[in-house]
């Protein structure tokens, strides 16, 4: 074998070995961007669990329940549910609205189409975002969307300046 041929051979196998680095870099780059992209998600106010309120659109969502109220139910204050609108607690998976003063209501916040969370309360209607479901705050039912049926209907009751819900 000749001094050239020795060359050529030397620089043919650092190239396959840079291809190979970069093919395998390739791959597990390709099988971890997914995965770290579904770590993520969220508005920086969801990541803290802080409240959103939305006055235009009737709807108030938070990360988290108001209170406990005990044996599995929640509270929250009625000043915190908006006339004509609603909340999403969608730490306790919970709808509660107000579709007129002083009436309170309260439903899953599970979408009966494909079980999305929903997202949202826009003119007198709970928004699910996956299939764009919509409901009634009134008594949770389907007013558009591929839902098949209402969402549940949750226990009631108001106490002073506290809506409980079980």
């Amino acid at each position: 074998m000749t001094d050239l041929e020795r060359t050529r051979t030397a620089e043919q196998s650092e190239s396959a070995v840079s291809r190979r680095s970069l093919v395998r870099g390739v791959a597990v780059g390709g099988l971890a961007l997914p995965l770290l992209a579904a770590c993520g998600g969220g508005s920086s106010s969801d990541a803290a669990g802080s409240s959103s309120p939305n006055a235009a659109a009737g709807t108030h969502a938070t990360g988290g329940s108001g209170r406990s109220a005990g044996s599995g139910g929640v509270s929250i204050a009625t000043a915190d549910v908006p006339v004509g609108g609603g909340t999403i607690l969608s730490a306790d998976k919970v709808v509660v609205t107000q579709p007129t003063k002083g009436h309170f209501k309260a439903f899953s916040a599970i979408c009966t189409h494909m079980g999305c969370p929903v997202g949202s309360i826009e003119n007198g209607q709970i928004v699910c975002p996956c299939h764009q479901s919509h409901f009634s705050i009134k008594d949770g039912s389907v007013v558009s969307g591929p839902a098949p049926s209402p969402l549940p209907a949750k226990k009631v009751a108001v106490k002073g300046t506290t809506v409980s819900v079980s």
